[in-house]
Formats: C-alpha cells, sequence, structure tokens
C-alpha cells in the first residue's frame, strides 16, 4: 500500500506553523553530502592508481606484458555495457523528474540488468584467467620464482581493482533494488526524488571509475584483440 510522503510541521514563538525541510525536502545538502561520500571513493581508487603509476615507472616492460594477456573483447564490452547503464539510469532520473514514474522504474530494470550482465562476463573472464594461470596464486605461473615481479604487481593489482569496482556494482545494484521498493511505497516521487539523484550520482561514479579502469589495464599493452594465454617465462 502506498504510503504519502507527510511533512514535518513545527511552530514557532508566535505559533505560526512551518514545514520542517527534511532529508526528503533539503536537494542540494542530501546533494552536497553525497558528493562528500563519492569524493572518498575517488581518493580511495585515486591511491591504487596512483601506486599502479608508480610500479608502472619501475616495471614498464612487464606492465606491458601482462597487459597483453588480458581480454580486450570482454574488457571493451563491459565498458560499453556500463556506459549504455549510465545512459539508461539517467533516463529513469530524468523521467521521474517529469512524473513518468513507469518509465523511471523500466529503466531502473534496465540499469540492474545491464549491471548483472556486466557481472556475467566478468566472471566469464575472471575464469578464462583462471584457467589460464594467471589468477591470483593459482597455478604454477605466478607461483614460479621466474615470473617477473612487475607482472605479479600488476596482476594483483588487476584482481584487487576490478574485484573492488565488481564489490560497487553488486552495492549499485541493491541500491536500485531498494530504490524500486521506496519508488513502489510512495516515498520516492517526482517531488521527492533526492534518493532517486544520489543513487544515481552512485552510478555515474561507479562507470567513471571503470572507464579509467579499462585503459589502464587493457590498453596500454600490445597482443590479440582477444587477448590469449599467457606464454611461459
Amino acid at each position: 500500500m502506498a504510503h504519502e510522503y507527510v511533512p514535518e510541521i513545527a511552530l514557532d514563538r508566535e505559533g505560526k506553523e512551518h514545514v520542517v525541510q527534511g532529508w526528503q525536502d533539503d536537494f542540494y545538502g542530501g546533494k552536497l553530502g553525497f558528493w562528500l561520500f563519492m569524493f572518498t571513493e575517488v581518493m580511495m581508487f585515486g591511491a591504487m592508481f596512483l601506486a599502479l603509476t608508480y610500479y608502472y615507472t619501475l616495471h614498464t616492460h612487464d606492465f606491458l606484458e601482462a597487459s597483453s594477456h588480458l581480454n580486450r573483447l570482454l574488457g571493451g564490452t563491459n565498458t560499453v555495457i556500463l556506459l549504455v547503464s549510465a545512459l539508461t539510469m539517467g533516463l529513469g532520473l530524468l523521467k521521474m523528474r517529469a512524473g513518468d514514474v513507469k518509465g523511471a522504474k523500466l529503466m531502473i530494470w534496465a540499469t540492474i540488468i545491464l549491471a548483472l550482465i556486466f557481472l556475467s562476463i566478468k566472471g566469464v573472464e575472471w575464469t578464462e584467467e583462471y584457467h589460464n594461470g594467471i589468477f591470483l596464486n593459482h597455478g604454477k605461473l605466478l607461483a614460479s620464482s621466474s615470473f617477473p615481479f612487475g607482472e605479479k604487481i600488476f596482476y594483483g593489482m588487476y584482481f584487487t581493482m576490478t574485484g573492488l569496482h565488481g564489490v560497487h556494482i553488486i552495492i549499485g545494484i541493491g541500491l536500485m533494488l531498494w530504490l524500486l521498493k521506496r519508488i513502489n511505497a510512495g516515498k520516492v516521487t517526482t517531488e521527492h526524488h533526492i534518493l532517486h539523484f544520489n543513487i544515481a550520482l552512485y552510478w555515474d561514479i561507479v562507470h567513471l571509475i571503470w572507464v579509467f579502469v579499462f585503459p589502464y589495464f587493457y590498453m596500454i599493452g600490445a597482443g590479440d584483440i582477444a587477448g590469449g594465454a599467457p606464454h611461459g617465462h
């Protein structure tokens, strides 16, 4: 059963009624607070990119060699999927603002489906890398003392950052499902949509991080466009 948003009323000393501005109405305050949270996300991934850049300067050849073994086709496909999901999420917010609640919900569902496809492709890619012997410490390749230190650093950072990004994707799916529940309950409406706005902002950060992850890990090395099994050392 839908519940309408009921504003809180406060009385001043003269007995006059005033509507209390809660988080549903404080659009700019809610947006600023979430931007501050997003800034901590940028700092976290930014620190990882700085570490990656530092080690790249020390082990350039190893990084280029390791990058050439990643599957660029799957990585590029996931990049397109996330870009399209950012579009559907943004369209959903625009539809909510325009009063098209049904259209907004359809766009959110489309974003969720695209996010699940992204995770599925990443699962296929990690499975391929597991069988190729470059998944964390699996196989003789990474366990071998002759395996270059720079490539170990590269793959370690690759699985750490893509794995952490995947966790953010899962969190985003959970947030969107919660958003749909709030919309169905009438707690997120055309007039009170700050929650929708902030979740859309979160998804923008998620896809933006991947836009940097993809070229740094997948595009710096030479090799076949679809990637390939690593060679022995």
